[in-house]
């Protein structure tokens, strides 16, 4: 495979700064620069046509305009626009490192998925909020083991940093319109039709996230909403260490609980040890303030997924008869 079989589907809405921090680094790619990049303005009122014709002379950029129809969809069009032969999936608020074409052909020619996930870090540029959510999101002691290691079978990748081969998309049809959970759907439905998944180690992305405390919330708590549902449609998919966040967040206002009533220590106390490891490992990768951020922004996670995981898991049983696309509107795109 060359570097002129691939092309980049990148969705933005509303964040032309965004893109031109992606582009920059793209520019700053090792390596030949002969790929596509297709971005697709989703129905945007501040759109990033200025900053695309700035580029245009650096970068093979090709560049659409579209009705509002979610990022899925969004993937979808430039995918079916794109003139490669494999698809390389980024969200508009992330930043390549300079050896990220690299390590992509590398690992295309000498371990080949047909649609596989990377990785996503903080960069040092980055607030020291978006560094503890990267962290919160990304460590193996929080969630980031959830979808399994570099030797996982049937690996669900996630659209920040994602590929697929056109064969795939086609026969598949791309993303559905729910979201989030459009990327673990696809991935699993490949599995289904015979296609390999995996995970690339090396090949990372920093993740910006431009989110606040309580859009970080409502983020994660839609993850959660969006577990439930895929348990639904893809039964064989279902594991234990789903239930993982909302347990945890059980137990922990249980031993806030009998602690604060003088009945039991043990348990508040095993949660301090925990939330101190996450202290420490989190200060030593970046610094103090961001260790005491990431204890914060893992216990957000925590909660806003378990919440949203009981919830669908209860209003998925109550109303089981009902289209689940009607039992929860705002999770999916028309």
């Amino acid at each position: 495979m060359l570097n002129k079989d691939i092309s980049f589907i990148i969705p933005v809405y509303n964040r032309p700064q965004e893109i031109k921090e992606l582009l920059i680094s793209f520019k700053n790619l090792q390596g030949s620069k002969d790929f596509e990049i297709v971005i697709v303005e989703d129905g945007s009122n501040l759109d990033s046509k200025k900053i695309i014709n700035f580029f245009k002379d650096k970068l093979n950029i090709s560049y659409y305009f579209k009705d509002n129809s979610g990022p899925g969809d969004s993937r979808n069009f430039g995918m079916r626009k794109a003139k490669g032969n494999y698809f390389i999936i980024l969200d508009s608020d992330c930043i390549l490192p300079e050896d990220y074409m690299l390590s992509l052909m590398s690992n295309l020619k000498n371990n080949y998925f047909d649609c596989f996930g990377g990785v996503d870090d903080s960069h040092e540029s980055f607030s020291n909020f978006q560094k503890a959510v990267s962290f919160s999101m990304t460590s193996f002691i929080t969630t980031g083991h959830l979808r399994g290691g570099n030797n996982s079978k049937n690996f669900q990748p996630r659209s920040f940093n994602m590929g697929i081969s056109k064969e795939a998309f086609n026969k598949s049809g791309g993303f559905g319109k729910i979201h989030p959970g459009e990327d673990p759907d696809l991935s699993i439905r490949l599995n289904d039709m015979g296609f390999t998944t995996g995970l690339y180690i090396d090949i990372k992305v920093f993740h910006k996230r431009r989110i606040s405390i309580t859009s970080f919330f409502k983020q994660v708590y839609k993850f959660g909403i969006a577990r439930s549902i895929l348990n639904l449609w893809h039964k064989k998919t279902k594991k234990i260490i789903y239930w993982f966040p909302a347990l945890f967040s059980l137990t922990l206002l249980i031993s806030i609980v009998l602690a604060t009533l003088g009945l039991d220590y043990v348990l508040i106390s095993i949660f301090m040890l925990y939330f101190s490891l996450i202290f420490l490992l989190s200060s030593i990768k970046n610094n103090p303030i961001v260790g005491l951020l990431s204890i914060i922004t893992t216990i957000i996670q925590f909660f806003g997924y378990g919440c949203g995981f009981l919830k669908s898991y209860l209003m998925l049983k109550l109303y089981r008869n009902k289209d689940v696309e009607k039992v929860f509107p705002n999770m999916f795109f028309n």
